[in-house]
């Protein structure tokens, strides 16, 4: 199996062993992004701000890897807070179309850094 790292410097780099994304075929598995800037740094803020550099970071990983959004085919969002699911669903919606991708959302305890929303997701190369 050929397995193909995608890496941008537009997302902030793995925090440890995984790579942002790999492209296996004609899959490409990003990893949960989270909402750390480029830099490193953390983004501060509610859930809004937080989710609008979650989705930043994953569109710069996937135009990394010559796709968008509508590539995507299924995405899992992971929340310390289920009470945050209507306002991450309208942001969310702001960057996906229909057809829209297969989609899990489950409330965790905790998440790294203390942060409140991670997403990772599988994408279709045409």
């Amino acid at each position: 199996m050929v397995k193909t790292v995608i890496c941008t410097e537009h997302a902030p780099a793995a925090i440890g062993p995984y790579s942002q994304a790999i492209r296996t075929g004609h899959l490409v598995f990003f990893s949960g992004q989270i909402p750390l800037r480029a830099d490193g740094s953390l983004c501060e803020g509610d859930i809004t701000a937080q989710t609008r550099q979650v989705l930043l970071n994953m569109r710069e990983v996937l135009k990394a890897a010559g796709l968008d959004f509508s590539h995507v085919v299924k995405t899992t969002i992971y929340l310390t807070d289920l009470a945050d699911f209507a306002v991450v669903n309208d942001l969310y919606a702001d960057c996906f179309v229909a057809p829209y991708p297969a989609r899990a959302c489950v409330q965790v305890a905790a998440l790294p850094k203390g942060i409140n929303i991670e997403i990772e997701g599988i994408a279709v190369v045409d």
